[in-house]
């Protein structure tokens, strides 16, 4: 009997012990560039007349 309360017990306090156990996960990114060459290289390429549409930020 002291044994099978034992046993009760030590089960119960596993459970509440693996159940109150929480992981954080962080991960770090690097910020994503997609263009590797500058705007204004881009310009010459494709022979447009302006850079601002190659610029980051003036995307649309």
């Amino acid at each position: 009997m002291k044994t099978k309360l034992l046993l009760i017990l030590f089960t119960m306090f596993l459970c509440l012990g693996l159940t109150a156990c929480t992981t954080y996960v962080r991960v770090k990114s690097k910020p994503h560039k997609e263009n590797k060459i500058p705007p204004g290289q881009v310009k010459k390429v494709t022979g447009s007349k302006s850079a601002k549409y190659y610029a980051p930020g003036h995307n649309k």
